[in-house]
Formats: structure tokens, C-alpha cells, sequence
């Protein structure tokens, strides 16, 4: 009887034990160990980081953090790490946690337009992906690089099209342009490229003068309009005679591109700048600004019409007054000028 009781209470001890280790292990690999309320957050682990810069980060999204430190070890993640941008959902367990970490690397959508220079285009991407706009940079100017493509760094604005991408977050500077290069192939498909030639154009050039009309109207549907004029000037040897390119000149040359020049002065054309097209016959050496999709397409569709000049209209504001000649131009012209004026603006 005694050892029954033995036996017995061994029995009990042993199931408690084992009750005790499934709590445990039940606890520390199923229970949920988040502590934020949002639906989900994001966890950024750099390229080359350690496993305590990954706890380090996750400190503060988990309730306990040597629970997940306990399983992470188990199933071997301190030595797997993966650089990238991993969401984690509230209510997550650790073994989520660490399946998560360890295969859920996700996109991020990446969005630029409208950059002045590359140094801007480097600045705008280096916040959306975990390359430094500095190693950015350095890849969008690579000499031998753009050499190999057949782009000048005045060039190399145009390859970048702006609209929206899905990348890696820890995608390399390296990458983020040898995508950006494909995305350029794809975009320049044989139609549009038959396009440019049929206009006496290159897929460049095209940039080129579209950076222009999207400087000079905002306005999308009167693009063509203005591709038209510019493209009548070219086409009949014109000088582009466009305001905006002195203003990149003037900027260019006295390398302050945070100038705001809202009125073009005439001592600003006699500036000495190949981006000055009142003074030179030849386009740009490259675009002045990241042109629209619908820019570059306005220049390859441009309207068929015989106006050469236009000015801002004072009573449509945002569009503008077209003339087939320079006395109807000089007429539209001085009503800018009296507005301009009345308002005050000096530069």
C-alpha cells in the first residue's frame, strides 16, 4: 500500500511536471508576444546586421523579449539573418515572429517625379529604400557606367521615368539603377522609339525638350500644344528661345539651385550657358527637370499647328496665349507684362 502511494504520488508529480513543460512551451512559442495596438508594424534589418541589432529593434514591439530570444536560438534564426523590411501582425506568437523574420521580406513601393538633378532623385529614392543617398549618387554618375550605356551625366536624368516601383527595401544602389535601366528599355518600346525618329528625334532628345513643356505648363492637356511650338522653332533652325532653361542656367552656373526665380530678366538671357537656348540654337545638353510620362508623351504626339510663340494667359491662369506671329505675340505679351508688373514681381 505504502509504495502504491509512492508510485502514485511519483505519477502526479510527473504529469504536473509535464503540465508545467507544455505551459511553458505553450507560453513561449504559441501565446502571442506583441505589445503594439496598430494592425501591424514594420521591422527594417539592414544589410550585414547582427542578431542584436534585429532584438534590439524588436525590443520595443515585443512583450517578452528572451521568450522570442529562447525560440529565435531554437530554430537557429541568430545565425540566418536576412536584411529587409519584414512586417509583424498584433497577436503574433514567437514562432510567427521568427517566421516572419526569417521569409516574410516585403516590397516597398518606391515613387519619384518631378527632380531638378540627380542629386535629387538620389535624395528622394534614399528615403524609400536602404541605400544612402550618397552611394546613390555615385552609381547614378559612374563615368564607366554611363559610358557603357551610351548616356552623358547631363544625360542621365532621362533614364530614371518617374512613376511607381516595387523594390526590396535592402536593394543596393547598384540594383536600384540596373532596374531603373530596364525599366528605361521597357518604357522605350520600338513603337515609341519609331515615334521619335519619325520626328527627327532621339529617345534622349525627346526628355530633353519634354522636361521643357513641363516646365512651362502644368497643365496636362495643353502639352502637345506647347510640344507643338517648340517643336516648330526646332524643326525650322529656331533658337527654343524657353524662359526655363535660362532659369536652370542661372542656377546651373551659380550652382544655387534653391534660387526661386519666378520672372526671367533680360540680362539673365545673355548668360554664357550651353542650357541657355536664347543663346544657342542647339537643344540642352541634357533635360532640365525629370519630365512626366505625359510630357514625353505630349513631345512624340505633339499638336500639328502653326503657332511659334505663346505667354502665360492673365485670365485663364495656369494656360496660355498662342501666336502664329511675333506682333500678335508682342500684343499677348505686354498684357503679361502689365500683370506681372501690377503684382509686383521683380525676379
Amino acid at each position: 500500500m505504502y509504495i502504491k502511494k509512492i508510485v502514485l504520488a511519483i505519477a502526479i508529480l510527473g504529469l504536473l511536471a509535464l503540465a508545467g513543460f507544455s505551459y511553458y512551451i505553450y507560453t513561449n512559442i504559441f501565446s502571442a508576444n506583441t505589445s503594439f495596438s496598430e494592425k501591424e508594424e514594420a521591422v527594417y534589418v539592414p544589410t550585414g546586421a547582427t542578431y542584436r541589432t534585429v532584438i534590439d529593434s524588436l525590443r520595443p514591439l515585443v512583450k517578452d523579449i528572451e521568450s522570442f530570444n529562447l525560440i529565435a536560438e531554437k530554430k537557429g534564426y541568430p545565425g540566418n539573418i536576412k536584411a529587409g523590411k519584414f512586417m509583424i501582425k498584433a497577436g503574433m506568437n514567437n514562432n510567427e515572429l521568427v517566421n516572419a523574420l526569417r521569409s516574410g521580406n516585403k516590397p516597398v513601393k518606391v515613387n519619384f517625379n518631378n527632380q531638378e538633378r540627380l542629386e535629387d532623385l538620389a535624395g528622394r529614392v534614399a528615403k524609400q529604400i536602404e541605400a544612402d543617398s550618397v552611394s546613390l549618387l555615385n552609381a547614378f554618375k559612374d563615368e564607366k557606367y554611363l559610358a557603357e550605356n551610351n548616356f552623358s551625366e547631363a544625360q542621365a536624368l532621362s533614364m530614371y521615368i518617374p512613376n511607381q516601383y516595387e523594390f526590396y527595401w535592402n536593394t543596393s544602389a547598384e540594383d536600384f539603377r540596373k532596374r531603373m535601366k530596364r525599366e528605361y528599355e521597357r518604357f522605350w518600346t520600338a513603337e515609341k522609339r519609331e515615334q521619335a525618329k519619325k520626328i527627327g528625334l532621339s529617345p534622349k532628345e525627346v526628355s530633353t525638350i519634354a522636361a521643357i513643356v513641363q516646365k512651362e505648363t502644368a497643365k496636362v492637356d495643353e502639352r502637345p500644344k506647347v510640344a507643338g511650338v517648340y517643336m516648330n522653332r526646332y524643326k525650322n533652325g529656331w533658337k527654343l528661345d524657353a524662359d526655363p532653361t535660362v532659369i536652370y542656367a542661372v542656377k546651373h552656373k551659380t550652382k544655387k539651385w534653391d534660387t526661386i526665380i519666378k520672372r526671367v530678366l533680360y540680362k539673365d538671357l545673355e548668360i554664357d550657358s550651353p542650357y541657355n537656348t536664347y543663346k544657342n540654337k542647339e537643344l540642352p545638353p541634357g533635360p532640365i527637370f525629370m519630365p512626366d510620362i505625359s510630357s514625353i508623351n505630349a513631345v512624340l504626339n505633339y499638336e500639328d499647328h502653326d503657332y511659334y510663340y505663346f505667354v502665360a494667359d492673365v485670365e485663364n491662369f495656369g494656360y496660355h496665349k498662342f501666336a502664329k506671329t511675333l506682333a500678335q505675340h508682342n500684343r499677348n505679351k505686354r498684357e503679361y507684362v502689365r500683370w506681372i508688373n501690377k503684382k509686383g514681381v521683380k525676379r
